[in-house]
């Protein structure tokens, strides 16, 4: 049966979140009065990326992720300041950038009026919202389901509930989810039982049974299309 549905990840599927970090983070560093190096970018980066996985796991609470990834990197480059209030400030700049992944554009002028478009996406709301806003994709999907306004975030099935209750219940075979991440998109895809499409940029791996893989997202038209990619 072809999807008439498709659910979208946000970050680094539809949004370059990889570069909205970096400009953020150096933007809260220069109003702080803090310097700001490579080494502060990468390892925020992979602290940042442990905090998602242990909310994915249910081991933390959003409020802890806020300000704990930066009091551990503060801690780490042996920096004083107050994480809380760094945390605020970040938000703030996080949430005024929105650059599209490559792409990204061309791929929705052929999507719409085509499928139904949703977002389904793991962050904050007060961050989520504004670049949605910015970027222009807010008024090009619904739903957009956000995991902190619902209180469950991916790969949990209560996420995909909340979502397909907005969709009004559509079959599950006529829904794909596409996603860069393999923990929240993919397998939370797999456990509901819905079809996945892992975007897949930079060439990893996986041992679990993706439907549908693209590295660029307009092989996506190709897979709606009916074409082996």
């Amino acid at each position: 049966m072809p999807y008439k549905w498709l659910l979208f990840d946000l970050d680094n599927t539809l949004l370059d979140f990889d570069k909205t970090e970096a400009l953020a983070l150096e933007a809260s560093f220069a109003q702080h009065g803090l310097a700001f190096s490579t080494k502060a970018k990468q390892r925020y980066h992979e602290i940042n990326q442990r905090y998602w996985q242990r909310l994915e796991r249910k081991e933390i609470t959003p409020e802890t992720l806020r300000t704990g990834r930066f009091q551990d990197l503060f801690d780490e480059l042996s920096i004083r300041y107050d994480a809380a209030a760094f945390a605020s400030s970040y938000l703030a700049h996080l949430g005024q950038q929105a650059p599209l992944v490559d792409g990204v554009a061309d791929l929705l002028e052929k999507l719409n009026g085509r499928y139904q478009l949703g977002i389904i996406t793991n962050g904050l709301a007060d961050v989520q919202h504004p670049r949605l806003e910015k970027s222009g994709l807010k008024r090009q999907f619904s739903p957009i389901i956000i995991s902190q306004e619902i209180g469950i975030a991916k790969p949990n099935p209560g996420i995909f509930d909340a979502a397909f209750a907005q969709m009004n219940q559509p079959a599950k075979n006529e829904v794909l989810i596409i996603g860069d991440s393999l923990s929240s998109d993919m397998i939370g895809g797999i456990t509901y039982g819905i079809h996945t499409c892992w975007y897949n940029p930079n060439g990893k791996t996986t041992n679990l049974p993706i439907t549908h893989e693209i590295s660029q997202l307009n092989q996506l038209s190709h897979i709606l299309n009916g074409a082996a990619v």
